[in-house]
């Protein structure tokens, strides 16, 4: 969604790289091109200038003239304000001392709210809770059942006792709700509200009254972020005639320019607590304006990857996959197999190759990756025998037609995998190996042969005479390496000439020099 003002603000910081200092010509034509990138990405006006004006103030001060780069202090200053105007800090949930807690869905039909009261009572599911989906939408067709079906999904139980489609008061349902959930022991309660297609009393009413007959603990406003200035119009509206706490953004997967999300809080004062970024119910998480801010300046998300990536993987799995690159162990097709599909439950490789900082500038070729390549791998491994998988050096090339007809691609794909996978199983031994790197895990550089043929010793002669004279040879010259008592002087023990040997019993340790 930020696309177009990503790239924007990377070029106009790419031109102040090669500056050593920052005048106020400068600074006026970078804070220029800042506002016009945050018109073009559809940025409320009030927030474009109370943005533009804070970063000139900051630019301007001692922390950049004074800066050893000032394009990195410039960066950082716009980075900090980024984070200030998307809300500073994550909210967090504010949970009922006594359960349920109530959290109550607002907005405008269209904007997602019946998916989004889905997404969010999986995402709570998760963390521990037993949260209760509440179908007061009683007006728009089919919303009562597109929410059991929510529900379903999200593996959470609705109560929905209206049919919906006109029949049913939603004050009541609402009402129900409360005593049906501390019936069942659930903890949290998620209502879901009825929206139009504008703004009207009607609506307003309907929402001012379920809030005043729940009390809920928060009131989430759920907002199409593809919606632009609209986004704003409404929070306002929102705002003054029901009130809410949080901000939840949905669609930011979309082709939009992302103003809504730069200008909500600000304009309405109150945080962006949740994101919604694709049609999947894991595609949602909370907001975090550190890590959205650093996605817009192209500088990554790699705290969420890590995130992602925890969630996914399988510890077990994981440690048992570490034991055995680091063993130097065969890397199977049916390791790989294995990873490529944990891989794949992270959600698509665009976004993941989203999150790696710099990769704005490699866009194209990113968005030229296909999800569906990584399903045709699968198939190809899937369609060889368990021997084939653990020794792919046996598939020949009848093997590899068959295999290439069982998963419906071309010999030349069979071959091209096959190929690639040798090489990064060589990979993977040369890693497991310490790639001859002395020090490193099983390395096999000059330092490891050299202790080896240094255990090995000497050969002894055979004769009987010279063994002696070699033994007696090495054993002197050992003890000369080994240090004897009193550090250095004491090294001088039979080595001094005839007249001024050291004393029966000297220890120069006990000499008192001088700085002693």
């Amino acid at each position: 969604m930020f696309e177009t003002l990503s790239d924007r603000l990377t070029s106009v910081f790419s031109s102040l790289r090669s500056k050593g200092r920052l005048s106020d010509a400068d600074i006026d034509a970078t804070t220029r091109e800042i506002r016009i990138a945050l018109l073009e990405a559809d940025v409320a006006l009030p927030v474009v200038k109370a943005f533009v004006a804070q970063v000139k103030e900051r630019a301007r001060g001692a922390e950049v003239s004074q800066a050893l780069n000032p394009a990195q202090q410039v960066v950082k200053i716009v980075n900090d304000e980024l984070i200030e105007i998307l809300g500073g800090e994550t909210r967090r949930l504010r949970f009922a001392k006594t359960a349920p807690t109530v959290i109550m869905l607002a907005g405008l039909q269209g904007a997602g709210k019946t998916t989004l009261a889905g997404k969010l009572a999986s995402w709570l599911r998760e963390q521990g809770h037993a949260p209760l989906l509440v179908a007061a939408d009683l007006q728009r067709p089919n919303a009562v059942q597109q929410l059991q079906v929510m529900g379903e999904r999200a593996k959470v139980a609705t109560y929905a006792p209206e049919p919906g489609n006109g029949v049913g008061d939603p004050i009541a349902v609402a009402r129900q709700s409360i005593d049906e959930a501390r019936r069942l022991n659930h903890d949290i309660v998620i209502i879901d509200t009825a929206g139009r297609l504008g703004i009207d009393q009607e609506m307003m009413k309907q929402a001012a009254d379920i809030r005043d007959a729940v009390r809920p603990d928060e009131v989430l406003f759920v907002v199409d972020a593809m919606i632009g200035q609209d986004a704003v119009t409404t929070a306002q509206a929102f705002m003054e005639g029901v009130g809410f706490d949080g901000v939840v953004l949905t669609k930011l997967d979309g082709d939009a320019r992302g103003g809504a999300a730069l200008s909500v809080r600000h304009i309405t004062g109150r945080p962006i607590m949740f994101a919604s970024t694709g049609e999947k119910l894991e595609d949602f998480d909370a907001f975090h304006p550190d890590r959205m801010a650093s996605r817009i300046l192209d500088m990554g998300d790699i705290l969420t990857l890590i995130e992602q990536a925890q969630k996914t993987f399988d510890e077990e799995q994981a440690a048992k996959m570490a034991g055995k690159l680091t063993s130097g162990e065969n890397f199977t097709l049916d390791d790989f197999l294995e990873q490529m599909m944990m891989v794949q439950k992270m959600g698509p490789i665009k976004n993941l190759l989203g999150m790696m900082p710099g990769m704005g500038q490699m866009r194209d070729q990113i968005n030229s990756i296909d999800d569906r390549d990584l399903d045709r791998i699968a198939a190809i491994i899937r369609s060889m025998t368990p021997a084939e998988r653990q020794d792919p050096k046996i598939i020949n090339g009848s093997r590899r037609a068959r295999i290439a007809n069982g998963s419906g691609v071309t010999v030349s794909a069979v071959s091209n995998l096959v190929t690639r996978f040798f090489d990064a199983q060589k990979m993977m031994k040369r890693m497991a190996g310490g790639m001859g790197i002395p020090g490193m895990p099983g390395g096999r550089g000059k330092a490891a042969k050299a202790s080896k043929k240094a255990k090995k010793g000497r050969r002894v002669s055979g004769d009987p005479r010279k063994a002696a004279l070699e033994k007696s040879s090495s054993g002197s010259s050992e003890e000369s390496a080994a240090p004897k008592q009193g550090g250095m002087l004491g090294n001088l023990h039979g080595k001094l000439p005839p007249g001024m040997e050291l004393p029966p019993g000297f220890d120069p340790s006990k000499l008192k020099l001088p700085g002693q």
